[in-house]
């Protein structure tokens, strides 16, 4: 355990109320309340949320036409035989199933109804969640991008950490692990920027992204956020869970050299005012493509919850014509239908 890790081992043990307990003075993304971006400050990110507000409430929203999102069957019988292909299924939001190297890794897992600390009010699902989460495999580890509630379901975490066969390992960004031990989870790795942890053969990543965290009006920042690369098998896979653009993701295509596969965010962005530092669109989603240096796309973040002015099905329209713009061709980067699964490369 190196100097800094043990000092705020120590902390922790101390019940030290401070909001970042495991702040380091040598990283700038650090500070000794919590946590910030690397490219924008934190006070610039989600500013003016009540006039976003007003403006919804007095200027209406576009309508949406949520059955426009297509929709199908999850062939659960092969994804709980397949251990040798590498898949990929989309099953809502930023929620996805990644099998690689023997692995069942979901991304972000939502499997509720409402992204909402309420089960009464907040916003609810518009499209039909495709399977549930007891009809897929058992799961062998779960990324947790951040902190806010379309990302990080109490109900579904209660579920997996209660899974048959025993939990998942949860790999989450440092701060939400002390969340998680308040809900009774105790298998949960925390990671800082560019640490990695090894889990079975499989190496998993943090990498900084724009964006922010907060459960409450009370803890903003207070826990970190981030997207996910997965090396296992000779093929690697990113994350970006949610984020603004930013140079972070010239970075990380430098530093690993580019992936097999991207999740990227594509959903949930207007008002551009309010959401450019924190959610991209699909001509900022198009060139973290280009950034990162992705063979195969996927847009997620759109077709499920309506959190922001946009229409769910947006994207479908949008994203062709962002892509054409970069000259990406259209089987580069794609949004699937909810619970379709693509194998990305066959076993032996």
């Amino acid at each position: 355990m190196n100097a800094i890790r043990r000092a705020c081992f120590l902390l922790l043990l101390a019940g030290c109320a401070a909001a970042n307990p495991c702040y380091d003075p040598a990283k700038p993304h650090h500070r000794p309340e919590g946590f910030n971006n690397n490219y924008i400050d934190n006070t610039k990110i989600a500013g003016g949320f009540w006039r976003w507000q007003w403006d919804r409430w007095t200027k209406g929203v576009p309508e949406q036409h949520a059955e426009r999102v297509p929709v199908v069957a999850v062939d659960t019988a092969y994804l709980r035989a397949n251990t040798s292909d590498v898949t990929v299924t989309w099953i809502s939001h930023a929620t996805a199933l990644w099998q690689v190297g023997g692995l069942n890794i979901l991304t972000d897992p939502h499997f509720g109804d409402r992204s909402s600390p309420f089960s009464f009010a907040g916003p609810k699902r518009v499209t039909k969640l495709p399977v549930t989460l007891a009809e897929l495999p058992r799961i062998d580890m779960v990324v947790i991008s951040h902190n806010h509630y379309d990302h990080l379901d109490l109900g579904t975490i209660k579920a997996l950490n209660d899974q048959a066969g025993g939990p998942p390992l949860f790999v989450v960004p440092l701060g939400i692990e002390r969340w998680m031990e308040e809900q009774g989870v105790t298998n949960a790795k925390a990671l800082d920027w560019w640490d990695s942890n090894l889990f079975r053969d499989a190496k998993v990543t943090l990498v900084p992204v724009q964006h922010w965290s907060a459960r409450t009006p009370f803890d903003r920042h207070e826990t970190l956020w981030g997207g996910y690369v997965v090396e296992a098998a000779g093929f690697s896979m990113f994350f970006t869970g949610d984020t603004g653009y930013s140079d972070d993701f010239k970075e990380i295509g430098r530093r690993f050299g580019g992936f097999d596969f991207a999740q990227i965010a594509v959903g949930c962005y207007e008002p551009r005012w309010f959401m450019k530092n924190q959610h991209v669109n699909e001509d900022e989603a198009v060139q973290i493509h280009l950034d990162v240096k992705s063979k195969f796309s996927l847009g997620v973040h759109w077709g499920t919850f309506r959190l922001c002015d946009d229409p769910v099905e947006q994207p479908m329209d949008r994203l062709p014509p962002a892509r054409e713009k970069y000259n990406v061709p259209a089987q580069d980067f794609v949004l699937f239908a909810l619970g379709e699964t693509r194998v990305l490369r066959k076993g032996n």
